[in-house]
């Protein structure tokens, strides 16, 4: 199934990314370019997507080297947990920060611990990108974070234009470099992964509600992340692969509250002729 997500949608966080976006208007308006029409993305960006592919089957054969300089695959952080996959390049000057901003401000409002219940990895997708650059990326976060045990669940990851390719282009993230501000143009977001490497949730921008992003874990978990509570709640809302976000869905709810309101009622009559056998006797 794939999905296109509507490049406007994401055009401010491109333009900040790209450096079209003029500093000295504070980032409040745009650098005009001679000659382009007014309904036509400039060059670097009419390259850029992020599309949905979802139910599509990671190639979790690709070679890494780690933060640490280890040759890895990606599949090694697969196989138990669901796995919160970003892409961004280390010295990113803005957009990709906010990005791993996000993604972690929404984990730290959850019960769900990275390493525990679920694992974090970023790709940089620039080949340039080394082991030095990771392990200082990857510092910043853990400490952001700031909960035990959560080095063992980020990882941050370097690797050829090849291994790059073969993960972004699974995934449908699509990017270019602009030789003008010697930067990446690209999208902003993340997808969730299934513990066996699908492809199962998109969330697009650079903040995230951190309820979707729990009922996105639940469902790529097949329920091993999450309360009860979490599962019933979760029956209430519907992922929209539009939006990448979840809905409230009204009928669901309905039917929802009808059954508890039975249960609630066998219960009391249970109870009632309980008592009336005992009464009786």
């Amino acid at each position: 199934m794939a999905i296109r997500r509507p490049v406007t949608a994401l055009v401010s966080a491109l333009l900040l990314a790209t450096g079209v976006v003029s500093a000295q208007t504070g980032g409040q308006g745009v650098q005009p370019q001679t000659g382009l029409p007014s309904n036509v993305m400039p060059g670097e960006l009419a390259e850029v997507e992020f599309e949905q592919r979802l139910n599509t089957q990671l190639p979790l054969d690709t070679p890494f080297v780690d933060e640490n300089g280890r040759a890895v695959t990606l599949g090694d952080y697969f196989s138990r947990r669901p796995v919160v996959l970003t892409f961004v390049y280390y010295d990113c000057p803005m957009l990709c920060s906010q990005v791993l901003n996000g993604v972690t401000s929404a984990l730290t409002s959850l019960d769900e611990s990275v390493g525990r219940d679920f694992e974090v990895v970023a790709v940089s997708f620039d080949p340039r990108d080394t082991p030095i650059a990771a392990q200082a990326k990857k510092q910043s976060y853990v400490d952001r974070y700031n909960r035990s045990g959560a080095a063992a669940g980020f990882h941050f990851l370097t690797g050829t234009e090849a291994s790059v390719r073969a993960v972004t282009d699974a995934v449908g993230f699509k990017f270019a470099w602009d030789e003008a501000t010697k930067q990446f143009a690209h999208a902003s977001g993340f997808v969730v992964a299934t513990p066996d490497g699908r492809l199962s949730r998109y969330f697009y921008g650079i903040e995230y509600a951190p309820r979707d992003v729990k009922f996105a874990l639940i469902e790529s978990s097949a329920g091993r992340v999450g309360s009860l509570v979490d599962q019933v709640l979760l029956y209430c809302y519907h992922y929209d692969p539009q939006t990448g976000s979840y809905s409230f869905v009204a009928m669901k709810a309905v039917r929802l509250g009808g059954a508890f309101t039975l249960l609630a009622l066998v219960g009391f009559v249970v109870v009632a002729i309980r008592r009336e056998h005992r009464v009786g006797h």
